[in-house]
């Protein structure tokens, strides 16, 4: 589930790139969330 969310993190931000809407801040804030999910997940499944 981790995976899906970052994944679509990461594509939202790539069409906020494309499209280069004024949301430019909150695409910003999208990348750095999917990449906190990433990280988390590759910490938790280090753990298990």
């Amino acid at each position: 589930m981790l995976w899906t969310i970052a994944v679509v993190l990461i594509v939202l931000w790539l069409l906020g790139l494309v499209s280069s809407t004024t949301l430019g801040g909150f695409i910003h804030i999208l990348l750095v969330l999917a990449i906190v999910v990433v990280l988390l997940n590759v910490i938790q499944g280090r753990r298990a």
